[in-house]
């Protein structure tokens, strides 16, 4: 048994397909199932039920696929780990960002490789976390960042939190329902209103957000009743938070979602955070997720040291900010 015949069949496990397999290995059909064969004859039985133009694994086949898949990947990782040594160098880097983090992070991540790292190569992987974690099993990518509620504890994953960050409603400065609210005081009506919006004056424009995890389905359910719940209540859902924001901006549409994401247009007054009674206590609980004993790449500490330095920014600059005032 060799390297060899144990990636040649992964091949075949991930592509259910013999012409597939020998196509992503470059080498002939009738090669892979010579290979293939070997490996057969070395663990004493069949790994493949060949059906026709189906393929199917065998029990055996199923037992074997997992530690196979272990023992290829540690093999790249260590042939990857000894080059590194020689080389000196900090390798390259794989990272998925869910919404939330992929507008805080994507575009200071990129600039601070530029400027401090400019012979790395990174590359950044936006999608549902779902798929992004199955891309980081399938050693595609080396870590996430992404909110943990949306992540299964599973043995193989390391899960670090790196910080809990504030979430609510936000909208444009001269959105129809600050203007009733300043109105309102104007009028000396603060007793009625004040200076906090019902819930419910929200349903009557468009919410934009992205999908949510069942916790944070249920916390606002919590809060503000069934009308709240995201699957009925959100009308614009979308992963990139930048396309969101620029929808609020230009239109009465309503963002709920990590208020840092918003920081730079709340900081120049174009963006304003919308007081709701009750106010709405929630947070996404955000953490660097990678696969458990998987060898690291010393580019990955410039990465959990930079996550981290970013979150701790967030924080502050809009936990210490004063509510609006409407005057």
């Amino acid at each position: 048994m060799n390297l060899k015949h144990l990636s040649h069949w992964l091949a075949l496990a991930e592509t259910g397909s013999f012409s597939r397999a020998a196509e992503k290995l470059h080498i002939t059909q009738s090669a892979l199932s010579r290979s293939i064969q070997v490996l057969e004859d070395e663990l004493g039985g069949p790994l493949v039920d060949r059906i026709g133009k189906k393929n199917e694994l065998t029990p055996l086949g199923l037992t074997v696929l997992e530690r196979a898949r272990r023992i290829v990947h540690e093999a790249a990782e260590l042939k990857q780990g000894a080059a590194l040594l020689q080389q000196g160098g900090l390798g390259n880097l794989r990272v998925g960002l869910g919404s939330g983090p992929g507008a805080l992070l994507m575009t200071p991540w990129l600039r601070h490789v530029a400027l401090h790292h400019p012979g790395v190569q990174v590359s950044i992987g936006r999608g549902a976390t779902e798929l992004q974690l199955q891309q980081l099993r399938e050693r595609e990518l080396d870590a996430l960042v992404v909110d943990v509620r949306r992540v299964a504890p599973a043995a193989d994953l390391q899960i670090e939190v790196m910080a809990d960050l504030r979430a609510g409603f936000v909208c444009r400065k001269g959105h129809p329902l600050l203007r009733a609210l300043s109105e309102a005081e104007q009028h000396g009506d603060t007793g009625a209103m004040s200076q906090a919006m019902p819930f419910e004056a929200l349903l009557a424009y468009p919410i934009a957000s992205t999908p949510l995890s069942d916790e944070v389905a249920r916390i606002l359910v919590a809060h503000y009743g069934a009308a709240a719940d995201p699957q009925h209540m959100t009308t614009l859902r979308c992963e990139e938070i930048a396309s969101l924001m620029d929808t609020v901006r230009h239109t009465d549409a309503v963002y709920l979602g990590i208020i840092a994401a918003a920081q730079h247009g709340l900081k120049s007054g174009e963006l304003v955070e919308m007081p709701l009674s009750p106010a709405f206590v929630g947070a996404a609980r955000l953490a660097l997720v990678t696969l458990a004993g998987r060898t690291e790449a010393p580019m990955m500490a410039v990465f959990r040291r930079f996550v981290a330095q970013q979150m701790q920014e967030a924080q502050p600059a809009l936990e210490d900010r004063e509510p609006p005032v409407f005057r």
